[in-house]
C-alpha cells in the first residue's frame, strides 16, 4: 500500500443535488425484479453452466416467481443461442414471464439476438454500449457524439427488426454501461437519445437500466445519481429506471435499497449474489429485507433451504456459513447471553401465540426462521462458548426436558466444559448424552435398586422400603413420611446419610399418550452448603422423584 498521503486514488467527488428527497423516503413496495442469473451470474462460474443445469435453475428462478428473466447473449456463442432457442421451442416459458436477451449495440449481434427470439411470446431485447469517460477513452477512443451515435443506431436497429417478431410483445431495454462512472449530464442526454429513437407508451415503456457496472463510491451517492436521473429524465411515465449494482465496496445491498428510496422502478440481480468480482447485487437479501419490515418482495422464498441446493447444484458456488438469511450459520447462535435471550424470546411468543398476527419479536432474530423454511434446531447450537440458556434450550426443543431455570448454570458448565476440551461444537445429541451421565446414570455413590410404598387405612404417613447400594454394597433401608420422597429421605437419615435439606422439587412430563414419561429434579443443599440438583426420568412419576434425589445426592458428592 501507498504511504500516507495518498495520490494514487482520489475521492469520487459527490453530487449537486441540495433538495435530495431520498433520505426521507421507505421502500413501501416490492420493485420488479430481473434475474440475471443466466447471464452475468453464468458468465463468472469457472465452469459455465450447461444446458440441463440452466433449464433446471430457469426453472427454479420461474417457480420462485422472476417475471423477467435475463436468458443470455445469444449472439455471443452458440451454446447461448441454442439455449435460447429451447427454451422457446420446448416451451419451457410460462406465458407470463418475459426472457430477456442482451445484445451490444452493434448491427450483427443485435440482427442474430432477433434470430434467436422467434416464436417468443414475451421478450426484452437488452441493448448496451460502454459510455464513461474510461472506456470512451480506453477501450474506444471515440468521442462523446460518436459514442452516443452506436447507441441510437442500435436502438433504431431493434425498432426496425420487430417485424421480424410478429407475434411476439417485445419491450426495450437500454443500459448505459458504466453509468455509476459516466457524466450524469451525458449519460442522461444518451438516455433521451435513445428514447427519440424508439418512442415508448406508458403501455410499453422503455427500460432504462443505469448500472454500477463497478462499485466506486459510497451507497448514498448511488442514490443521489439515481434520483438526479430520475427527477432529470424526460417523458418519465414512459421510463422504467433499472437498477443494476455490483458489489466491488461490499455495499450493493445498500445501494440498490438506497437507489429505490430515489425512484427507481426495477431491479436486476442473481440469487445469492454470484456475478464478477465480488458479485452482482443478492436478490434474495433485499427480497427478504423488505419482508423483514412488512411488504411483500412477490418472490416466493419459503423454502430457502431447497432454492440454495439447486442453485449451489446448477452453479457450483457455495454460500457461506454467514451469508445473510441463507448461509448455514445465520439462524445460530453459540454466544451464551445470545442463546438465552432467544429462548426467552421464544417462551414469550409460545405464551403469547405463535402466529402470523403475533408481531415477530425474538431478540437477535429479525425474521422467522420457519417462514424461509428452517427449522428452529438450528438456531442454537452449543460450543465452548455457549451458555446456560442455549443449553436449555437444546434439551428442551430436542428431548422436552425442561429445566428450572435455577438448574441452568449447572447443566451449562458441565456442557460448555466438554466442548472447551473437544474444541468444537457439539451436537444436540451429544448435549443430551452429557446430561444423561451426568444427572440421569449417575449412580454411585448411592443407588436405588428398588423400593415398594405402603400406606396402612386410617394412618396419614407413607412407609417405604427400599433396596440401595451404598458403594456398591447393597442393604435395606425403611422410613415413613407424607408422601414417597418423604419418606426415602427419612430412610436415609435412619442409617446416618441425610446431610443434606430439600430445598427444590419440580416435575413435568415428555410426550403424551402411553408414552408419556415423568421429569422430576431435585435440589438439595448439603449441611456444608453445597447445593446440586438432580433429575430422574421414569414412566413412573413415583419413581422418577426418588430418582432425582438420588442424582441431587450423588451430585453433592462429585
Amino acid at each position: 500500500m501507498q504511504e500516507s498521503p495518498i495520490t494514487k486514488y482520489r475521492p469520487w467527488g459527490t453530487i449537486d443535488l441540495p433538495d435530495r428527497q431520498w433520505p426521507n423516503r421507505t421502500i413501501d413496495r416490492a420493485p420488479i425484479w430481473c434475474s440475471v442469473d443466466l447471464r452475468d451470474g453464468n458468465q463468472a462460474l469457472p465452469i459455465p453452466m450447461g444446458v440441463k443445469q440452466k433449464l433446471e435453475l430457469f426453472g427454479l428462478l420461474t417457480k420462485i416467481g422472476f417475471k423477467q428473466i435475463e436468458v443470455g447473449f445469444p449472439s455471443a456463442a452458440p451454446t447461448e443461442f441454442e439455449f435460447t432457442r429451447k427454451l422457446i421451442e420446448d416451451g419451457h416459458v410460462p406465458a407470463d414471464v418475459s426472457i430477456q436477451v442482451l445484445t451490444q449495440a452493434r448491427e450483427h449481434l443485435i440482427r442474430r439476438t432477433f434470430e434467436s427470439l422467434k416464436g417468443a411470446k414475451k421478450a426484452i431485447v437488452h441493448v448496451y454500449n460502454s459510455t464513461s469517460p474510461l472506456q470512451r477513452k480506453v477501450t474506444f477512443g471515440m468521442s462523446k457524439e460518436e459514442i452516443k451515435r452506436i447507441a441510437v443506431d442500435g436502438v433504431k436497429l431493434v425498432r426496425d427488426l420487430l417485424p421480424e417478431l410478429e407475434g411476439t410483445e417485445v419491450q426495450l431495454e437500454y443500459s448505459p454501461e458504466s453509468f455509476s462512472d459516466t457524466e450524469l449530464e451525458y449519460s442522461l442526454e444518451v438516455c433521451e437519445a435513445v428514447i427519440d429513437a424508439w418512442e415508448p407508451t406508458e403501455e410499453n415503456p422503455i427500460i432504462l437500466n443505469l448500472p454500477a457496472t463497478v462499485e466506486l463510491f459510497t451507497p448514498n451517492l448511488h442514490a443521489d445519481q439515481i434520483e438526479w436521473f430520475s427527477r432529470k429524465v424526460k417523458e418519465r411515465s414512459k421510463v422504467t429506471i433499472s437498477l443494476h449494482t455490483h458489489n466491488d465496496r461490499g455495499t450493493g445491498t445498500a445501494a440498490t435499497e438506497l437507489g429505490l428510496m430515489a425512484g427507481a422502478d426495477r431491479v436486476e440481480g442473481t440469487l445469492f449474489g454470484n456475478g464478477e468480482r465480488t458479485g452482482n447485487l443478492d436478490v434474495v437479501t433485499v427480497a427478504l429485507n423488505m419482508y423483514s419490515q412488512g411488504i411483500h418482495p412477490n418472490l416466493e422464498l419459503a423454502e430457502l433451504d431447497a432454492i440454495r441446493e439447486v442453485y449451489e447444484r446448477t452453479t457450483g458456488m457455495t454460500v457461506h456459513e454467514r451469508h445473510p438469511y441463507g448461509g448455514d450459520l445465520v439462524f445460530t447462535a453459540f454466544s451464551g447471553s445470545h442463546q438465552d435471550a432467544i429462548k426467552k424470546g421464544m417462551d414469550q411468543r409460545s405464551k403469547e401465540g405463535d402466529d402470523d398476527d403475533n408481531h415477530w419479536q425474538v431478540p437477535y432474530l429479525s425474521i422467522d426462521p420457519r417462514d424461509l423454511g428452517r427449522n428452529y434446531e438450528a438456531i442454537i447450537r452449543i460450543n465452548s462458548q455457549s451458555g446456560k440458556g442455549g443449553v436449555a434450550y437444546v434439551l428442551s426443543r430436542e428431548f422436552g426436558i425442561d429445566l428450572p431455570k435455577p438448574m441452568h448454570p449447572e447443566v451449562g458448565l458441565l456442557v460448555n466444559e466438554a466442548a472447551d476440551s473437544e474444541a468444537r461444537e457439539l451436537t444436540a445429541d451429544e448435549v443430551h448424552e452429557i446430561f444423561r451421565r451426568e444427572f440421569l446414570e449417575n449412580d454411585s455413590p448411592l443407588q436405588l435398586i428398588s423400593y415398594e410404598t405402603t400406606k396402612q387405612p386410617g394412618e396419614d404417613e407413607l412407609s417405604c422400603e427400599a433396596t440401595i447400594a451404598i458403594d456398591g454394597e447393597k442393604q435395606v433401608i425403611s422410613g415413613a413420611g407424607n408422601g414417597p420422597i418423604n419418606a426415602f429421605v427419612q430412610a436415609l437419615e435412619n442409617i446416618g446419610l441425610k446431610d443434606f435439606k430439600l430445598t427444590d422439587y419440580r416435575q413435568h412430563s415428555i410426550g403424551g399418550g402411553s408414552a408419556t414419561e415423568s421429569a422430576a429434579y431435585v435440589q438439595l443443599q448439603t449441611n456444608v452448603g453445597r447445593v446440586s440438583y438432580g433429575c430422574g426420568i421414569d414412566s413412573s412419576i413415583e419413581r422418577s422423584g426418588l430418582l432425582a434425589l438420588v442424582s441431587a445426592f450423588n451430585r453433592t458428592r462429585a
